[in-house]
């Protein structure tokens, strides 16, 4: 999907809303452990009942390893069960030298070799270019590169002074527009750090920003789309147990629905107001 057509349905859904299915094999309601896969029949229904209002989908990758080769079979069936208008992220923080980058490329986009064809994977840049330039040999897929994320913990270095008066995940930002174009490289950022996107959009104006940490992690829908939008929305801002565990019942995916969509109204009025 080209950021052409991402924009294009943000601009039909009303919504830059993305679904995290961090699917926990211990959280998901018990009526659907009888299933013969739990979890692709609880991210079926979660899919079915939010796809009008989202258009994107991040499974967290560690949830379905978690449960080994079954696990990857559901990460497989829920990849291909979501529509082809939503946009699709492996939430893997993958990246480690060139080869071995790679490999974890081909394990995401290579549908021959995995069975996986997502549009996007998370990437860490702690070990710097030729890590994550393997994930840019595939045409037409992208990286979201780890920025500034949504943890406590993110202060630990993220945000060190490194000289100059730059901090450390400016420096990651600037110099990683080298590598690639707005077209095949995103941004994680923070909802937690809304007052910073101000800053964060000057170092970035075009590229889209992957901004988890809305809802469950007390982030703001309003800071976030009033500092972090630009022309062609440039957000996708995820809400994952915020919308998946609303309810641990039968209704489930009917909880679900409405919580995405009351996120699906708030957007509409947001990208009316700022964009």
């Amino acid at each position: 999907m080209t950021r052409n057509e991402l924009f294009q349905h943000i601009q039909k859904k009303q919504s830059y809303l993305c679904v995290g299915l961090d699917t926990d094999i211990q959280k998901i309601p018990s009526h659907l452990l009888q299933s013969e896969d739990p979890i692709f029949e609880f991210n079926k229904q979660i899919i079915d009942a939010t796809h009008e209002f989202a258009v994107a989908y991040k499974p967290n990758i560690a949830f379905y390893e978690a449960l080994g080769a079954k696990g990857w079979d559901s990460l497989q069936k829920t990849l291909e069960y979501i529509p082809k208008d939503c946009f699709t992220i492996a939430d893997a923080k993958r990246g480690d030298i060139g080869n071995t980058s790679g490999l974890y490329a081909r394990a995401f986009f290579d549908k021959k070799t995995s069975g996986l064809d997502f549009d996007s994977v998370t990437v860490a840049p702690y070990m710097g270019e030729d890590s994550v330039k393997p994930f840019l040999d595939f045409e037409g897929k992208w990286v979201i590169l780890l920025a500034l994320t949504s943890n406590t913990g993110s202060s630990d270095f993220q945000q060190l002074n490194i000289g100059d008066n730059e901090k450390l995940y400016e420096k990651v930002l600037k110099v990683s527009q080298q590598w690639a174009t707005p077209d095949q490289m995103m941004y994680v950022v923070g909802a937690t750090k809304a007052t910073l996107l101000q800053e964060i959009r000057k170092i970035v104006p075009e590229h889209f920003l992957l901004v988890p940490g809305v809802g469950a992690q007390g982030g703001s829908l309003q800071e976030v789309s009033q500092f972090g939008m630009n022309s062609q929305c440039g957000l996708l801002v995820n809400s994952s147990r915020g919308i998946i565990y609303v309810s641990s019942g039968k209704d489930f995916a009917e909880k679900a629905k409405q919580e995405a969509q009351a996120i699906q109204q708030e957007m509409e009025g947001y990208l009316s107001k700022y964009l």
